[in-house]
């Protein structure tokens, strides 16, 4: 068996060679560069979403007023809202917090006499000695506070990075909201005229699919905190504003916003009527996030940014497993701005084929 000698013609010459490697090394430290500035790239993409988010309150009060103040009036709120829910929050938090340490002991020993009532508790007690690991820790944790002071420094450190954080995405969205606008027609000038108004009517649908799903979140989360603080003061749940309030935030991340909300005011109720007001709560709560997941979610949403329940649902799944909680909030408007490019994209080339044709 012969085997048939590659000619000269048919090797790669030293020029290919030196082009692909050059590629390659390019190609990886593009990728090095972007992972370097892969902060300041997350801060321009949520100062554009941000951007997006409020430029429909901006242009309904830049219809009576001048641009300038519709933005300075929209961004003020959206500085000082969140200031007033940490004003309504803290106190109580902290308050509680102190409370907690203090008659920590005094719950354990009352936790240990509902054991005692109840046989079946009890049973599992005298098995596992649940009370007195309770009680154990308990006795560590008021022991421990002095420990609390190094844990607020490091708390008081990463507020300070978030403010920071928080101040310059403020700022480039300002930017962008302000001169967005502007920037995509300057763009736009340099496409054939049938290209510029498809993608300028894109960029406005997308525009108004994400301010609406903020929208539409924020009535969701509404909802959510409304019933929570009804179903609270029924049960007597000491600061029901407050718990409420962080419902209603946590409601704001997808899929799994309302169930943290209610473990975190679950863990309230044990400490004011265990077990009759917790049992409650829980059933409430269950109910609720069923409800929330599979009427008021998918019916808000769906009509928000126009996507069909199902892929609100997957979207917000696919999302939180990529990215988190940040990847939870973005994903659905996200999905939707997909959507909107793809559908116009097909249209513009629809149209575009039966023209030339």
């Amino acid at each position: 068996m012969s085997t048939t000698p590659v000619s000269r013609a048919e090797q790669p010459s030293v020029r290919a060679i030196l082009r692909v490697v050059v590629t390659v090394v390019l190609s990886a430290l593009a990728v090095y560069v972007l992972y370097l500035v892969r902060q300041p790239i997350g801060y321009i993409l949520l100062g554009a979403f941000l951007a997006v988010a409020a430029s429909g309150p901006v242009n309904l009060l830049s219809r009576k007023l001048s641009r300038g103040l519709a933005i300075a009036i929209v961004y003020l709120g959206i500085i000082f809202v969140p200031i007033g829910i940490a004003l309504i929050l803290v106190p109580p938090l902290v308050e509680q917090a102190v409370r907690l340490a203090e008659n920590l002991p005094e719950y354990a020993q009352d936790l240990n006499d509902a054991f005692e009532e109840n046989p079946q508790l009890r049973e599992a007690n005298e098995k596992y000695d649940i009370t007195t690991k309770l009680e154990n820790v308990a006795e560590n944790l008021v022991s421990r506070l002095g420990d609390a002071a190094g844990a607020l420094v490091d708390i008081g450190a990463g507020l300070v990075s978030s403010i920071f954080a928080l101040v310059t995405i403020l700022v480039i969205s300002m930017f962008m909201i302000g001169r967005g606008q502007a920037w995509r027609d300057a763009a736009l000038r340099y496409r054939p005229p049938h290209q510029a108004e498809r993608i300028r009517r894109a960029t406005d649908s997308i525009a108004n699919a994400v301010g609406s799903y903020i929208g539409g979140a924020l009535v969701q989360a509404t909802i959510a905190g409304a019933a929570a603080w009804l179903m609270l003061v029924i049960l007597g749940v000491p600061s029901p504003l407050p718990l409420a309030l962080i419902i209603a935030m946590l409601d704001l991340i997808p899929m799994v916003g309302a169930t943290l909300g209610a473990v975190v005011v679950g863990v309230v109720t044990l400490f004011v009527d265990f077990p009759t007001t917790t049992i409650i709560w829980a059933v409430f709560a269950i109910a609720y996030q069923q409800f929330e997941n599979y009427v008021v979610q998918p019916r808000i949403q769906s009509r928000a940014v126009e996507l069909d329940p199902f892929l609100v649902v997957v979207a917000a799944l696919f999302g939180g497993a990529l990215l988190g909680v940040i990847g939870a909030l973005l994903a659905i408007p996200t999905a939707a701005a997909i959507q909107i490019a793809v559908r116009e994209y097909l249209e513009y080339r629809r149209e575009y084929g039966q023209e030339t044709a």
